[in-house]
């Protein structure tokens, strides 16, 4: 006979067996003032997070799951490029080139394609060492097919090949060929979808004989304001090619420029809205994509996003969390 008790643990177990994705991973310290992060992790073992906010506000921790400090602002004097949004800059991208650290930045203002991203060079990856290196020649205007924000750069391995995958809603993602403090050639198209433009924050990670290109899709912010309808806040998708420059198709072989693009996390649980997500190769837990998120339980607001991350397993071939 199935008792009161049974039925209740049956209930109980009911929002892991609907999720088909984990729950973030542990973070302690300051884990909010996340938007857009990024991680990079030092030969000393010390990560660094980059995110949106305070021009370009950097944490660091002894690991992934903290206890994260923050530490100052990459660019305390702003930008030296001379548009609006020089003083509030978005979506960090950090990458290490020989014995450099480059940090890619955008800026912008919301909803509009007067855009540029910038570059900024340290030794050490330290509040206080950055140097602005101003424009990286990616840019922006009315009349062009992209906006120039979330600049991601990855190097063709073995080969001195570097690209920068940028873009944000008009005619979706591009990718331009770089130096890697210069863009090198000209913009062309990686991933489109013709029917919801709403997709940006492009990243290239290479995982055995495939490149896949993670983006953030959907409504990214003010939900405390304006709550976008079920299935239309962020989410990450993913698509793959074998090749560098792609072209890159999702798990149904569908084209990214044509609407392709996997599903590999969406709201769940009490994750809401996850994206402007990065992929890294951690020397300790392995590839791992991270991503800001709202903790329905805490508040909707952007300033309550809170640092996540979670493994990834590519043994299907395509990402799971």
């Amino acid at each position: 006979m199935v008792g009161l008790s049974d039925i209740l643990g049956a209930v109980a177990l009911l929002p892991a067996l609907v999720s088909a994705y984990a729950l973030p991973e542990a973070c302690s310290g300051i884990c909010n003032n996340s938007h857009d992060p990024s991680i990079i992790r030092r030969a000393d073992g010390t990560y660094f997070r980059f995110s949106t906010g305070g021009r370009i506000a950097i944490h660091t921790a002894p690991s992934l799951s903290g206890p994260w400090t923050y530490k100052g602002a990459a660019l305390p004097g702003g930008s030296s490029i001379n548009l609006p949004g020089n003083q509030d800059l978005w979506a960090p991208d950090v990458a290490q080139v020989g014995n450099q650290y480059y940090l890619y930045y955008s800026v912008s203002t919301f909803g509009v394609q007067n855009s540029a991203i910038g570059i900024a060079r340290s030794s050490s990856l330290d509040a206080g060492t950055w140097t602005d290196l101003g424009s990286t020649g990616v840019v922006s205007s009315a009349g062009l097919p992209y906006n120039a924000i979330d600049g991601n750069l990855v190097n063709e391995p073995g080969t001195s090949n570097y690209f920068l995958t940028f873009g944000s809603f008009w005619n979706g993602i591009h990718r331009v060929r770089m130096t890697p403090t210069k863009s090198n050639g000209a913009a062309y198209q990686v991933a489109f979808d013709p029917n919801d433009t709403a997709m940006e924050g492009p990243t290239v990670f290479k995982n055995g004989d495939f490149y896949y290109l993670f983006f953030s899709k959907g409504t990214c912010c003010g939900y405390d304001k304006n709550r976008p309808a079920a299935g239309k806040e962020y989410r990450i998708l993913a698509c793959r090619s074998s090749s560098p420059v792609g072209p890159f198709v999702d798990r149904d072989g569908r084209s990214c420029r044509s609407g392709g693009g996997t599903v590999v996390l969406q709201s769940h649980n009490w994750v809401y809205g996850p994206g402007g997500q990065g992929a890294y190769q951690d020397p300790t837990n392995g590839p791992v994509l991270y991503y800001h998120y709202v903790d329905t339980r805490i508040g909707f607001g952007d300033g309550q996003k809170k640092f996540g991350w979670n493994r990834i397993n590519f043994s299907s071939g395509w990402p799971v969390v």
